[in-house]
């Protein structure tokens, strides 16, 4: 907008979407300040035993000696400033530049800014923004929910790094894409049935560009695994079995370049389970009741290769979520008793070919996101970050690996019990063609 002077004024303000508490990774401070709605930094650090000082935080003692101790953080929204911009120095900007500045902006920024003029109007369709937007880094990790309400398809976004959540049109797609299949390097997967038909589509929720993909040799509901390549600009969809392993399926792969799917090996596990699913450095991972262990499938060659790994023990639910590089995680409820349960992180170790256990919830968010011990709960994680969602919890707890933090996510979009949420990469650039 314009104020009284001539100048132009570009607002970047939260989303007043949202309205509640957004967590986050914060600075630890020596200070005691009193707690507001969640909103003060809590942390858990470690401390000597006796006395303490009133002005250090309680300790909790979350995980067995040896390991780093865990970090909790809450932090209220960032208030964005009105920043004054001249028009004698804004106005007259080469193309070029423009679009290496416009490139940097945030996705979900950006389409606010598309008010300003028709030429920002329509630049996410235009060929050179595109350029330097995929060459800039990305805007990083975000969270993608998606739900029906009263039959309206409903989408929005929580960015990570602006810590907000942006509301995203999403009436484009057909009527039978309902369920969230997953997401990788900017294009969003979801597939659904249409009438009889077993029926996926891919798309680009930025863009709203989709494309229906063609039917399977096998027109039955299957596991699907969406993998990106950025750098061969295509795609391809994996596959793996039937979603009640009633029987084995061949494997089926489906290329954006040839827009065809191709038949590959017959998975040899007997039994499946259906929750623990993960892809990670050009393979996927299963895991196998019968023979016990975890199938791995190998993109490259379309072959499938069993890996003999016990799972630990009193293990009563779990999922296999993928790491960064070659890092494959197990996050799963250990417990005998309802009384006595613990939520658990382990790394697989390949060369030894064993389950190493990394890190444990505090006990207290433990309580907190599974009031109930027979509560289910959804995990799914990306680059070392694991986010975990319970069917009664309005709000999702995230888990840096690599910084062993956790922080709440609050926000209304998880309060409905028909959320599908999944990590989310937004990226202009990220074509279906």
């Amino acid at each position: 907008k314009r104020t009284m002077d001539g100048k132009l004024v570009l607002e970047a303000r939260a989303d007043e979407e949202s309205g509640c508490r957004v967590g986050c990774r914060g600075q630890v401070s020596g200070r005691s300040e009193p707690a507001s709605d969640g909103d003060r930094l809590k942390r858990t650090t470690s401390g000597r035993s006796g006395s303490r000082s009133p002005s250090r935080q309680k300790v909790f003692k979350t995980k067995p000696r040896g390991f780093d101790e865990e970090v909790v953080a809450s932090f209220s929204r960032i208030v964005h400033l009105d920043i004054q911009m001249e028009d004698s120095i804004w106005a007259f900007l080469p193309e070029d530049l423009l679009n290496e500045i416009l490139a940097r902006v945030p996705p979900f920024v950006l389409f606010k800014l598309r008010s300003v003029c028709k030429r920002w109007n329509s630049i996410i369709s235009d060929v050179g923004f595109i350029k330097f937007h995929g060459r800039v880094p990305s805007h990083g990790p975000c969270l993608l929910a998606f739900w029906k309400n009263l039959q309206t398809p409903q989408c929005s976004v929580f960015s990570l790094p602006l810590k907000t959540w942006y509301k995203l049109p999403f009436s484009f797609l057909p009527e039978w894409a309902f369920l969230l299949v997953g997401s990788s390097g900017g294009l969003v997967c979801f597939s659904g049935l249409d009438g009889l038909c077993f029926k996926t589509v891919v798309c680009n929720p930025l863009t709203q560009t989709w494309r229906a993909l063609p039917t399977m040799h096998h027109n039955q509901q299957r596991h699907l695994i969406l993998v990106v390549d950025r750098e061969d600009r295509s795609f391809k969809v994996i596959a793996t079995s039937d979603i009640y392993a009633e029987r084995t399926l061949p494997t089926e792969v489906y290329d954006s370049k040839s827009n065809s799917w191709s038949l590959h090996q017959v998975m040899p596990a007997v039994n499946l389970c259906s929750s623990k699913i993960a892809f990670c450095d050009s393979r996927i991972y299963l895991e196998a009741l019968s023979p016990p262990g975890l199938m791995m499938y190998r993109l490259d060659t379309g072959y499938w290769e069993h890996i003999p790994v016990k799972f630990p023990k009193s293990l009563l639910d779990g999922y296999l979520v993928a790491g960064t590089y070659k890092r494959l995680f197990l996050v799963g409820r250990i417990g005998m008793y309802s009384t006595h349960q613990s939520m658990r992180i382990w790394e697989l170790d390949h060369s030894n070919t064993v389950w190493v256990e990394i890190g444990r919830m505090p006990q207290r968010l433990f309580k907190s996101l599974l009031r109930l011990s027979a509560e289910r709960f959804e995990c799914f994680g990306q680059d070392n970050l694991i986010c975990f969602t319970s069917w009664n919890q309005g709000k999702g707890l995230l888990y840096d690996i690599d910084r062993k933090a956790w922080s709440w996510i609050a926000g209304c979009v998880l309060q409905s019990w028909s959320s599908q949420v999944t990590f989310y990469e937004p990226r202009f650039d990220a074509s279906i063609y």
